[in-house]
């Protein structure tokens, strides 16, 4: 399908006002802000009904709506350089004068440019120089030039008058040089209202020059665009502050929205004292009577430097470079490929720069992966630069070795972790590995859609006092939890970490955002992911008021507040022992441009230098491969590249993507009879949304922004379950047999009654068009199908319907550890490396039908699982070695239907301890240890964790 047949199924998808599917129905006027979920979508419609509309003969031109259209450009035309104010002040001059001809010709010309963002490689603006409003930076626009200099825009925040704006861009124009990297073009802002607008809906922004006079409040009507940006732009405008201080709150309010932009201070004040105080925030000061250059060389600077990708550049200057390899590697320089007489259509396929780029080397210009000292470090320090990190590690074998790293580094044998028990099964195995003692932490229910939530904060808090009363909390390390979830269910991070840290001041996280990478750059995202947490604590137990607000805390508490006081307040940390140590795990691949299997670890640890960096060496040495594949270091730099560049962009389009499709269908008149995509109260039960917001997205960022802000949890709304129930088709089925193998849709997830959909930054409208056509196809014929069934099969079409609609089996709660892997005896944390290793003695184990476990449990015997088993779906562990199988495991087994069990074999049955092996395992002294690490209450911090 071309992108016009995918304009054309997306335009009328947009609207959000309701949850059913009769709710909200797309307003007739398609430019109605109400129906559009960004300052993109609104503006690129918009234009589009301008060309539409001038396309026309002249005398059949609707003067008021043109001009309407105008009008409703103007504001938003001002957070742009193209067409801007000046392209839209030529086409309103062009329809005054009468000249329709030209108006037509120029208005397609300017909307081709913006749907095609062919503009992006133009070396010249689309307007003419001559006048204040249309001079531009550039000379006239010609549609058939191109360049591959990458174009952005810069943004001047100033009051300035008609001939202090022409002589700024004449000025710029005149520094350009032909031997300039990039090319870009001015956005004048006049208030600090305007600037936090524009930098929020104009994605092509990459540099701030604030100067030493602008206005508070904008001079523009801006109410089209309010409900896109009142949460963010505004509050907290400092009316009648020095210029200094306004620059300064200007300054932070763009970089907590867009912390990847580079800004400029042009004042006339003391350049030297400013400098001194505003270092931090700004790239450089300027004065502002000063020449122009050094600003144009800064603002290129400052771009080439987030452009870098080291060590990209060095793979592919040593592919370039001719060699001799005495070394590993037949397939280096391709020479094995290009000389066979059986494979040549190996470099056919994959093109000869791959496998030129194929090498061994770690010198001549290359990088070790385990040692980098060079190019790659280089890379790393970029990529923790753009990810608020204070230290990354690429991983080039995926998230699952990432999380074994980052487990390792930081867990010795005996140490308590507490962890979600339906994370993915890197974290069990992981934790098995290091002879972690495991605390299982129970996420939600959502059984009538056979998924998990998320872990309450109350859930935890109660764990963790739980091990302090019995005197255990000197032993607990870690807490491990997923954000997003697959379902896309988002924690608080910082609510989560703040409050734990109250109860144990040194705790360290590990958040495995293997699906929440891109999530960094966007600002609503950006407070949910756990560096940018990391960093609004830090800064937060530094603050000179933290330490007064924590006093009274401790005096509202009381001085011995009772477990009841604690888990029902909020509660904060002593800012005198906490410290802020938290990780992140990210498949890069997954929601960002990388190889797959490229993967990164970020740390922002305050005790990492003196505490972790020797461990975390070592474990990363352990899983880490000494022949890394270099094409998905590469693409780690370059994804890392594209992000800071242009990541704002792709993920407010990825969002967009997916208010399309989840209204494409809710809307639709035969796919909602079918079809329906679970909103945030059927995902998010009300007491985890204290703002009572319950459709974030549908309801404008702003509200989103709201939710986000407030709620324990929030769902991504680019992941999207859809509910298939009234099908009667199960979730594998219509996967495998209607979606994937005969339309090609790939579908990330399912269960008996739901599919899982994403959009990503690679989603694009002509795919979710596809989507919607695919859907519409396969309700179509199951309509048609179920009209001609007879009496006998309609029956059985309804028990199946109502059986995938029912509540199925219930979730089963973690049940618990057995005795002889059960360190503690009022304290459930498990030893799985003991049961897991016990198992490879085949004597001490058994194979039972369920049939027979079933029998046994009710007899009264304790089954005990030997082996992790892990159904796919929902693709994490029911049963881990030594856990206790329940009858609840039992029945929820017995519901599933999938296709795909590891860890349980249908001709044979379980694999579980026999009776004798534990017995003899709970007999053994010392059967379990708490590890030996030598840990005392002074170098864990149990003083402090006894304190709230």
């Amino acid at each position: 399908m071309g992108d016009k047949a995918a304009d054309a199924a997306a335009v009328n998808a947009v609207t959000y006002a309701g949850d059913s599917p009769a709710a909200g129905r797309p307003d007739p006027d398609p430019l109605t802000a109400t129906v559009h979920n960004s300052v993109r979508q609104l503006r690129a419609d918009a234009w589009s009904s301008l060309g539409e509309l001038t396309h026309r003969p002249s005398g059949e031109h609707d003067a008021a709506r043109l001009e309407e259209l105008f009008e409703l450009l103007t504001p938003i035309e001002n957070c742009w350089a193209f067409p801007g104010k000046a392209g839209l002040a030529e086409l309103r001059r062009l329809h005054e004068t009468g000249d329709h001809r030209r108006l037509s010709q120029r208005a397609e010309e300017l909307n081709r440019a913006l749907s095609t963002d062919s503009y992006h490689y133009a070396p010249s603006s689309p307007t003419p120089a001559d006048g204040p409003a249309e001079a531009d930076d550039t000379a006239g626009y010609d549609p058939g030039a191109a360049t591959s200099k990458p174009y952005f825009e810069v943004l001047v925040v100033g009051e300035l008058d008609d001939d202090e704006e022409r002589a700024l861009r004449e000025e710029l124009r005149r520094q350009r040089r032909d031997e300039d990297e990039f090319v870009y073009s001015l956005v004048i802002a006049p208030s600090f209202e305007d600037a936090v607008v524009t930098a929020l809906v104009n994605s092509s922004v990459q540099a701030v020059v604030i100067r030493h006079r602008f206005a508070d409040r904008s001079a523009h009507d801006l109410q089209v665009l309010r409900r896109f940006f009142e949460g963010d732009a505004g509050q907290h405008i400092p009316c009648g502050r020095q210029p200094e201080q306004r620059a300064q709150l200007l300054g932070d309010r763009l970089l907590a929205l867009r912390p990847e932009l580079d800004l400029y201070l042009m004042t006339e004040a003391s350049v030297e004292r400013t400098a001194g105080s505003l270092s931090r925030r700004f790239a450089r000061v300027f004065h502002a009577r000063e020449g122009l250059l050094e600003l144009h060389l800064s603002i290129l600077h400052g771009i080439g430097e987030r452009y870098r990708a080291p060590f990209f550049n060095a793979l592919r200057a040593h592919s370039r470079r001719p060699s001799g390899v005495f070394h590993a590697l037949p397939i280096s320089r391709g020479t094995s490929v290009v000389t066979s007489h059986w494979i040549p259509d190996m470099a056919r396929f994959y093109g000869l720069n791959i496998l030129l780029a194929e090498t061994s080397a770690t010198s001549g210009g290359l990088d070790s992966l385990l040692e980098p000292t060079g190019p790659l470090r280089e890379a790393q320090d970029l990529a923790a630069r753009a990810f608020g990190a204070r230290q990354t590690y690429f991983v080039t074998n995926g998230t699952s070795t990432a999380n074994k790293v980052v487990v390792q580094a930081l867990v010795r044998p005996g140490d308590v972790v507490l962890v979600d028990r339906n994370c993915h099964k890197s974290h069990h195995y992981g934790l098995m590995l290091a002879g972690a003692h495991v605390v299982y932490l129970d996420a939600y229910p959502l059984d009538q859609y056979g998924m998990y939530g998320a872990v309450p904060i109350e859930e935890i808090k109660r764990k963790l006092l739980m091990l302090r009363r019995e005197g255990l909390l000197d032993r607990v390390k870690l807490l491990l939890l997923t954000n997003c979830t697959f379902d896309g269910i988002v924690y608080n991070p910082s609510r989560v970490m703040e409050e734990c840290l109250a109860l144990k001041p040194d705790l360290a996280f590990l958040w495995d955002e293997a699906w929440f990478a891109f999530a960094r750059f966007h600002p609503v995202y950006r407070r949910r992911t756990a560096m940018a947490a990391a960093r609004e604590l830090t800064d937060r137990y530094r603050g000179a008021d933290y330490a007064e607000r924590y006093a009274a805390h401790r005096r509202e508490l009381g001085e011995e507040p009772d477990d009841a006081t604690l888990l029902g307040n909020r509660l904060m940390p002593d800012p005198d022992t906490v410290r802020v140590r938290v990780y992140a795990t990210q498949s890069t691949h997954k929601t960002l441009t990388s190889l797959r299997q490229g993967s990164m670890i970020h740390v922002f640890d305050q005790e990492f230098r003196h505490k972790v960096a020797e461990t975390f060496r070592e474990a990363y040495m352990t899983h880490t491969s000494t022949s890394p594949n270099y094409q998905i270091l590469a693409s780690l730099d370059l994804g890392r590249r594209q992000a800071v560049l242009e990541g704002f962009e792709l993920v407010q389009k990825q969002l967009e993507q997916a208010g399309v499709l989840r209204d494409a269908i809710d809307q639709h008149p035969l796919l909602s009879r079918y079809l329906h995509f679970l909103t945030t109260p059927e995902l998010i039960p009300a007491p985890f949304r204290s703002s009572g917001v319950e459709q974030p997205l549908r309801t404008g960022l702003a509200r989103m922004s709201a939710a986000w802000q407030e709620d324990e949890f929030v769902l991504d709304p680019t992941r999207a379950t859809l509910h298939i129930g009234r099908t009667g088709i199960d979730g594998d089925t219509f996967k495998h047999e209607h979606l994937m193998d005969r339309y090609g849709v790939q579908v990330n997830k399912t269960t008996r009654n739901t599919l899982l959909f994403m959009t990503t930054i690679g989603t694009t409208r002509s795919a979710v068009a596809y989507l919607i056509e695919v859907l519409v196809k396969i309700v179509e014929e199951l309509r048609e199908n179920i009209e001609e069934m007879n009496p006998r099969e309609r029956a059985v079409h309804h028990r199946r319907r109502a059986a995938l609609n029912d509540r199925s089996a219930a979730l089963p709660d973690f049940s618990e550890f057995h005795a002889a892997f059960r360190p503690g005896v009022h304290t459930p944390e498990g030893d799985l490396r003991t049961a897991f290793f016990l198992a490879y003695d085949d004597t001490q184990c058994e194979y039972l039908p369920s049939h027979e476990v079933g029998e046994a449990v009710a007899g009264g015997r304790e089954v005990v699982s030997a082996t992790f088993v892990t159904p796919y779906p929902p693709g994490f562990p029911v049963l881990v070695p030594g856990q206790v199988i329940n009858e609840a495991v039992l029945r929820y087994m017995e519901a599933l239907d999938t296709r795909e069990i590891h860890g349980y074999r249908p001709d044979t049955g379980y694999r579980v301890f026999t009776e004798s092996a534990l017995k003899e395992q709970t007999a053994r002294p010392g059967h379990l240890t708490t590890g030996g690490t030598g840990s005392t209450a002074a170098d864990t911090g149990t003083r402090g964790s006894e304190r709230a």
